[in-house]
């Protein structure tokens, strides 16, 4: 929870408003210190930590005690006594009344069935801080009105500049660090990969044979984000000096578990839905939850980040890393705001890698936003070429495209393309 006293509107909140006034129970899920029970507890008539023993133990000894309580009910950390989600899909067949249960977890135990709560438990994704949630800039461009199709008018200016872009992304996007200094934040930070490595997958029921072999394979995936590397390549960057690299099944299993604590999470390719595309590829583009988790564990900083001889992710991209961390900024901002409108985010790349998008929005009705980032306020003809691209090839289904910038200012070229500072995209 943030240590300041004000709550800082979030995006899922409205989302968290109506599916309180139409759904029985709704899961929040998201990666630890993501602001979940901070959410949730404003919305919430009675609270249940079930990370704290004496709560579990009476969650063990009689739930039917702790489901008569004043509704909205919030099961923080459900995942801790996996049976919940069971008892409370149980309740609500009983009673479909809306707004009953609230549940927040940071872990998807592998003890919890997947079917389970089916139909009854809705899950709802929470993310890191936006820009736009923490304040950075004011929105003038909306996610939403592109995604309608409806052309908004472009406009606005911002006066944040690279160097504060950067900052943004090392004060990351976890509510309770934001407020810390440069010093203390990143102690935060690399305590919170610590936490991941010496407790973490343990609690999701996973012995750590190597913890520094982990530490490895998850600074060699941060070295890789922002791109579509292959699996064997970023295990290849895993291997220590002794060229002794992870088993795939371990890396494998490396991945997985960080899938389920939602720190790994990579950006699907786009399947079209009505649209016929041919050799496009299908390898997902990586990405962290938040991309001062990729900084820490490549032991960056601002200094390092802005000069001129940068190490960390080169094998993996033509590019700086910078970008890439941009790119990974701009992409938190992106799926927040789509996730909002039920719109799917996703990238796109031909085979041949002769084009490529960076995000593709696609909303409920089929209706396509395609976004290109560029670590730059400049754009020209080159920079847009991949949208006119896909403008050609799906006509009218490209409902707007636009290139996201480190720039000053919102405008829409001659020729229809979008170019938006990120400060100045909201939902």
């Amino acid at each position: 929870m943030d240590r300041s006293d004000a709550y800082r509107e979030r995006v899922v909140d409205a989302v968290l408003d109506a599916y309180l006034q139409g759904l029985s129970a709704v899961a929040i899920e998201g990666p630890k210190a993501v602001g979940k029970t901070a959410t949730a507890s404003r919305k919430a008539a009675t609270v249940f930590e079930l990370d704290r023993p004496h709560v579990r133990e009476l969650a063990e000894a009689d739930f039917g005690q702790l489901l008569r309580s004043p509704t909205p009910i919030l099961f923080d950390e459900w995942q801790r006594y996996p049976p919940s989600q069971d008892l409370i899909r149980r309740a609500v067949d009983a009673d479909t009344s809306p707004g009953q249960f609230i549940l927040t977890g940071s872990a998807s135990p592998s003890s919890a069935p997947t079917h389970t709560g089916a139909m009854r438990i809705v899950r709802l994704r929470m993310r890191p801080m936006t820009l736009f949630e923490r304040g950075v800039g004011a929105a003038t461009v909306s996610l939403t009105e592109m995604v309608a199709g409806s052309r908004p008018e472009v406009r606005g200016q911002t006066t944040t500049n690279l160097e504060e872009y950067v900052d943004e992304i090392f004060r990351s996007g976890f509510p309770a660090i934001r407020s810390l200094s440069d010093r203390l934040r990143s102690a935060q930070l690399r305590g919170y990969v610590d936490r991941i490595v010496d407790q973490d997958f343990a609690e999701l029921g996973m012995t750590l044979r190597k913890p520094v072999a982990l530490r490895r394979w998850m600074a060699a995936y941060a070295a890789a984000i922002s791109t579509t590397a292959a699996a064997d390549r970023i295990r290849n960057a895993a291997t220590p000096k002794d060229g002794t690299s992870p088993a795939k099944q371990t890396a494998s299993a490396y991945r997985d578990a960080l899938e389920r604590m939602w720190i790994v999470e990579p950006v699907p390719a786009w399947i079209p839905s009505r649209n016929h595309l041919g050799q496009l590829g299908m390898a997902p583009k990586h990405q962290l939850a938040d991309p001062a988790l990729a900084a820490t564990l490549l032991g960056l900083d601002k200094r390092s980040l802005l000069g001129p001889n940068l190490v960390g992710g080169g094998n993996f991209r033509d590019g700086t890393f910078l970008g890439a961390l941009f790119e990974s900024l701009v992409t938190l901002n992106v799926r927040v705001f789509a996730d909002a409108i039920d719109a799917r985010t996703s990238h796109l790349r031909v085979h041949r890698g002769n084009h490529e998008i960076d995000l593709i929005v696609e909303g409920p009705g089929g209706q396509i936003v395609a976004l290109e980032v560029k670590l730059s306020g400049d754009v020209n003809d080159d920079d847009v070429r991949h949208l006119t691209w896909l403008q050609r090839e799906i006509g009218d289904d490209l409902v707007d495209a636009a290139v996201i910038t480190t720039g000053e200012f919102a405008y829409r070229r001659t020729d229809g393309i979008a170019v938006i500072p990120a400060a100045l995209l909201g939902p």
